[in-house]
């Protein structure tokens, strides 16, 4: 007992010395005008980044399944990167890291920040400015909707009205929801992003993505927010009439959705620069799969043969589907 007790005082006087030494060393240190450096960037400190209350750092590294190369199916998509986050592996690869334009993909991270960012009364109120782009889920100006009644515009229809609600009813306002788009990339530590508009239409500055980028911003979204994950897997949905808005009817664009069986949904993409763009999420077999093409002439066949290689190097016969 006696030996336990003098351990034990022991490594008491030890952190007490220790303590009291860096109050010291602070104290001389604020003396002589020192400055301590953190190790952590600032960008990922709430100082300069509002984005890091819902820090998530899953950086996943590039380990390829072993298959062989005469089975690797030829795409013609700039880039696209196929991931495993069951295995932690990726099963396909190209030009992952490449800066390209996303078209609508960009509607993932705007979902992201509104779900993250809801008004207390969950009303927002529709403008005349908001009504932007070809894609829309059909609001008029006037009209106010729930923040959710948005997201299923937003997803389903690709509704750049939508977006624009969200982003204009922010409470810094639409400049202060894209520069939250880019803390929140930052606050992921993703460096190949940036976002100029909440909808992913060119022409209003440089707007970019990545592959691998997409990856981990899709994964973010589904791990965190079971009303995204519902939302992107639902085909068709009804918002009926209100007397705050007029009935809407919402048909999902995600090609694989009702014809690759396991496949719950995410996001379409198209402009002319960025050319057909897809984020696909699979469940199947045991495993939860993220897909990403970028600048693709055929996203959906595209689609279907990465999903069908990937499972296959898995070791599980992919589903028959259309």
């Amino acid at each position: 007992m006696k030996h336990h007790f003098w351990v034990s005082y022991a490594i008491t006087i030890i952190l007490i010395s220790v303590f009291l030494g860096m109050l010291n060393l602070i104290s001389s240190s604020s003396n002589n005008s020192t400055k301590f450096i953190s190790p952590i960037p600032s960008f990922l400190t709430i100082g300069r980044n509002n984005q890091v209350t819902t820090l998530n750092l899953w950086l996943p590294q590039i380990v390829f399944a072993q298959m062989e190369k005469d089975k690797t199916p030829q795409i013609f998509a700039k880039a696209a990167l196929v991931y495993d986050t069951t295995s932690g592996k990726t099963l396909f690869a190209k030009n992952e890291s490449e800066k390209l334009p996303m078209a609508s993909l960009t509607k993932i991270m705007t979902a992201i920040i509104a779900l993250e960012n809801g008004h207390k009364d969950d009303l927002y109120i529709v403008a005349k400015s908001d009504l932007v782009g070809e894609d829309s889920m059909g609001l008029s100006a006037g009209e106010t909707l729930s923040m959710e009644e948005l997201l299923y515009g937003l997803m389903l229809s690709s509704g750049n009205d939508a977006a624009e609600v969200l982003a204009r009813n922010y409470s810094l306002g639409r400049d202060g929801f894209i520069l939250a788009m880019n803390e929140k990339v930052k606050a992921l530590g993703l460096s190949n992003t940036h976002f100029t508009n909440p909808t992913g239409l060119q022409g209003d500055g440089d707007q970019y993505t990545s592959a691998s980028d997409l990856l981990v911003i899709t994964n973010y979204a589904i791990s965190n927010f079971p009303l995204f994950g519902k939302i992107v897997s639902t085909f068709d949905y009804t918002i009926p009439y209100t007397k705050d808005h007029k009935a809407f009817y919402l048909e999902n664009q995600t090609n694989l959705l009702t014809s690759y069986p396991g496949v719950k949904g995410v996001k379409t993409g198209y402009t002319p620069e960025a050319e057909l763009c897809l984020v696909t999420y699979l469940e199947y077999g045991g495993h939860k799969i993220i897909g990403v093409i970028l600048g693709s002439q055929n996203r959906r066949d595209e689609m279907k043969k990465l999903l069908d290689y990937s499972l296959k190097s898995l070791g599980i016969p992919p589903p028959p589907h259309g």
